[in-house]
């Protein structure tokens, strides 16, 4: 008999937090589940993308949201990396995304519920 598939988590964040994907992955894995992160370098986009024209950056920028938007597609669930209260562009895309897909979403930091009017 197959031993039970354990739950597939995937990150969302940005990629300035490195420190905070690298905590967040081994407390997912240390508590038995498949982790999905991002996957380019934890640096500046100056640091990784320097010598690359705005329009190449935008497509590369581009890409690699579509890539992890694809992560959310196998995890089960979404865990945020709101360091300090913080979700840029991106990151408020993904959640979107996973809400779409009725994944459920935990947050890395208590959120103030949005008020709308």
């Amino acid at each position: 008999m197959p031993a039970q598939r354990p739950t597939i988590v995937v990150l969302c964040g940005s990629t300035r937090f490195g420190e905070a994907f690298r905590e967040a992955n081994l407390r997912q894995t240390l508590a038995g589940r498949i982790v999905l992160s991002i996957g380019c370098d934890m640096r500046s986009d100056a640091e990784i993308f320097g010598d690359m024209s705005a329009e190449d950056l935008a497509k590369v920028k581009d890409h690699l949201d579509d890539l992890h938007k694809r992560k959310i597609d196998l995890a089960d669930e979404v865990l945020v990396l709101n360091v300090g209260g913080y979700i840029g562009d991106s990151t408020r895309s993904e959640i979107e995304y996973a809400e779409a897909l009725g994944r459920p979403i935990h947050y890395l930091e208590p959120i103030e519920a949005e008020v709308t009017s």
